[in-house]
Order: structure tokens, then sequence, then C-alpha cells
């Protein structure tokens, strides 16, 4: 019952700036807290930062100070503004929401590539 489309990956060379949105629809009052992942080619699909209801925030250390996530409740959407991008950052990256009965959503993912 959610949908969730995710935009504004691409490549940028290290050192550069994406900043990645995803958009939810659907029943969106049920949705409590949303996050990106990402994952690399032969590595596991990992959290990059995810944000509740009430604007609490998580993030993994290797983006900590380097990524901001941002949640806009008028608009139903999610932001990752990625800052400082290092080529260890390539990955698709999954935009995901959970409702508050613990059932899980997913994007269709997003690539970002750092490369010089």
């Amino acid at each position: 019952q959610v949908q969730l489309v995710e935009s504004g990956g691409g490549l940028v060379q290290p050192g550069g700036s994406l900043r990645l949105s995803c958009a939810a629809s659907g029943s969106i009052f049920s949705i409590n807290t949303m996050g990106w992942y990402r994952q690399a080619p032969g590595k596991q699909r990992e959290l990059v930062a995810d944000i509740t209801s009430l604007g609490n925030t998580n993030y993994a250390g290797s983006v900590k100070g380097r990524f901001t996530i941002s949640r806009d409740n008028y608009k139903n959407t999610v932001s990752l503004q990625m800052n400082s991008l290092k080529p260890e950052d390539t990955a698709v990256y999954y935009c995901a929401a959970v409702n508050f009965r613990g059932r899980d959503y997913w994007g269709q993912g997003t690539q970002v590539t750092v490369s010089s």
C-alpha cells in the first residue's frame, strides 16, 4: 500500500555532492521510520541513515558528518544530502519505509557512482 520512488542518483567525482530524494505515495499516514540503504557489488545491503516520524535520526559511522537525512512531511518525501563523496560510497541506494505494524516497503533503487 506504500510506493516509494527514488531519484537523484548519478555519477559524481570524489569530493562532490549528490542529493537523493524519495517520494512516498499510498498509505503514507501509516509510515513510521524511513531511511536509506545501499548495496555495493559483492556486499550485503547496509543501512546508511534513517529517520523516525518524530524526527530522530541515525547514521552509519562511515557517513556520519558527510550525509544528512531529512524528511518533509508536507511533500511526503525523504532526502539524503551526500557531501564529500568517496569511491567507497558507490552503490545502489534504496529508499525504505516501515509502517507502525512492522511491514516494510522498498523503492526500486538508484545508482550512485563516485569516480574520477
